[in-house]
């Protein structure tokens, strides 16, 4: 469980955010969505340590990371799995290599156990026998595949998810969603996806945080949101009026 309170970020004069509380379940797929510039990637950068927030705290299972000393958050760091909007895969190492790099950095195992939970690691997100293939030569969804088994070689607690649909078309988004909520329900992590995307809050939003100009606008589940009465999330949910047309039958037929 991650628990934050009263989040506050500032950079110079211009206020990022405002007062953030909310909690994200272990086990759940917690979505957090919003406008651009509504604060959902500071938010996220907060809660993975990259900025440092002005007030308020968070804590993952009760240990509050703004308040560790150095060593215990560099220990915590090794409980997170981060899957990048880009990828961010090294173009000159193998697929085999580039899920191997975080065990190179952070674990004295051996080349062989490091093999051993590679290639675990490659067959749960179904990229067996891609291992010696370079990023140029595999399509984007497969690179979202191992940028997730690189994420989760670690054996992880906490999954932290940035855009992991940018550039995917609709299906292969469909199956990346599927793989994320599989590996959080089957090794009980804990969750957090920055996205835009409402078709991945309506299949896997457990929880959704909605984000207006800094601060929490509205949070709830995928069932709920489409009946919100907040005229703003409404908005952004039907964007155009041809959605907000389709919803309105959808609700006449009921």
């Amino acid at each position: 469980m991650i628990e934050i309170s009263n989040i506050e970020k500032a950079f110079g004069t211009q206020q990022v955010l405002k007062g953030i509380s909310t909690t994200f379940e272990t086990g759940q797929c917690n979505l957090i969505i919003g406008r651009s510039g509504s604060g959902k990637t500071v938010f996220l950068k907060c809660m993975v340590g990259l900025f440092q927030p002005d007030k308020g705290s968070i804590k993952f299972d009760g240990r509050d990371v703004i308040q560790m000393e150095r060593k215990d958050k560099q220990a915590l760091r090794k409980e997170i799995g981060m899957l990048f909007q880009g990828n961010a895969l090294f173009d000159s190492l193998t697929v085999a290599e580039n899920i191997q790099f975080p065990l190179d950095m952070f674990t004295h195992m051996s080349q062989a156990e490091k093999t051993e939970r590679v290639n675990f690691c490659l067959k749960r997100v179904a990229l067996t026998g891609a291992e010696k293939k370079y990023p140029g030569e595999i399509s984007g969804g497969m690179m979202k595949r191992v940028g997730i088994a690189r994420a989760i070689v670690m054996n992880p607690k906490y999954l932290f998810c940035d855009e992991p649909n940018s550039g995917l078309d609709p299906k292969t988004a469909i199956v990346i969603d599927e793989l994320i909520k599989e590996i959080t329900e089957e090794y009980q992590m804990t969750t957090v996806i920055n996205t835009h995307d409402m078709n991945s809050v309506m299949g896997i939003g457990d929880k959704v945080v909605y984000l207006s100009n800094g601060v929490k606008s509205w949070e709830g589940n995928k069932s709920e949101i489409m009946n919100t009465t907040n005229e703003d999330l409404y908005d952004f949910i039907f964007a155009s009026d041809f959605l907000k047309g389709l919803q309105k039958a959808a609700v006449g037929k009921k």
